[in-house]
């Protein structure tokens, strides 16, 4: 994406600012969502500088984590080093994650999800209407990022594939994507029942769209089809050659692509792994262009 906006004043040593917002209440979700917002260096002289200009925005699943994610360090670090534009983080705390977290249209086999559409009825119709109105953020979908961890990635790339008018970009780390309308009892098949694939055969391609998708090679130990790869980074690349089909460019070896696929050797189903790769995310949501 091409930087929108002047560079902000760059700090002899840059720091990033962190704020709590509790002031938002959610009425398809009937609680208050409590949000920390992680605003770029200088931000508030950016705003007086440039008062009709937008930043690009971040929106993050499971936003509780960010501590354990090193959030701040890690941002502090890339904007040390340029690598990234400025842009506003908004981290979303969970609620009832296990059923507001999953796809929108579809609950699973053991209606797990079933508030997911409730879900992104909030982040569309109360959550970017308020964070556009208190923070200084652009509404532009080009310049809209959405991610997310294990659930909280599948309904990042939900909400993502399923409004373009709003977001561009999806960040995926270890995407719950053996969501499933049938348990393995009930002769569950990967062609036909794991939901988000099925999604994305059934849906409409969006020039516009890209993808970035971390697993790591021990997310987890399941090998349903015993073909030697465990079912994380099969459903994940399951999906990523749906994506392919759909019309989305993948170019494993380097240059243009729609896709971006990071497998990290040992890496786990948690906070440490995904904050190892963060630095990769960021910089392929909101590189510099140095």
């Amino acid at each position: 994406m091409a930087d929108p906006v002047p560079a902000l004043i760059q700090a002899e040593r840059p720091a990033v600012t962190v704020q709590r917002d509790d002031s938002l209440y959610s009425v398809p979700l009937n609680r208050m969502v409590h949000l920390d917002i992680i605003l770029p260096p200088d931000y508030h002289t950016f705003i007086k500088l440039h008062p009709q200009e937008r930043l690009p925005v971040l929106y993050l699943n499971d936003g509780q984590d960010l501590a354990h994610l090193r959030m701040t360090a890690i941002l502090d670090s890339l904007y040390q080093k340029q690598a990234i534009r400025p842009f506003v983080l908004i981290a979303i705390y969970a609620g009832d994650r296990i059923q507001e977290y999953g796809t929108a249209s579809q609950a699973d086999y053991m209606n797990r999800g079933s508030k997911a559409k409730l879900y992104t009825n909030f982040v569309l119709t109360e959550l970017l209407p308020y964070i556009k109105k208190h923070y200084h953020v652009s509404a532009d979908p080009a310049q809209s990022v959405f991610a997310g961890f294990s659930l909280g990635g599948l309904s990042a790339f939900d909400i993502v594939f399923h409004h373009p008018e709003r977001f561009s970009r999806a960040g995926v780390f270890s995407g719950s994507f053996w969501w499933r309308s049938k348990s393995t009892a009930d002769g569950y098949r990967d062609e036909t029942d794991r939901i988000m694939h099925d999604l994305v055969r059934r849906g409409t391609y969006h020039k516009q769209l890209k993808f970035w998708f971390e697993t790591g090679t021990e997310d987890e130990t399941s090998d349903r089809n015993n073909n030697g790869i465990i079912d994380a980074i099969d459903d994940t690349t399951d999906l990523i050659d749906e994506l392919v089909k759909k019309g989305y460019h993948s170019n494993p070896s380097g240059g243009p692509s729609d896709i971006r696929y990071v497998e990290i050797k040992g890496g786990k189903h948690n906070q440490e792994t995904w904050s190892s790769i963060m630095p990769d995310f960021l910089t392929w949501a909101f590189s510099s262009g140095k």
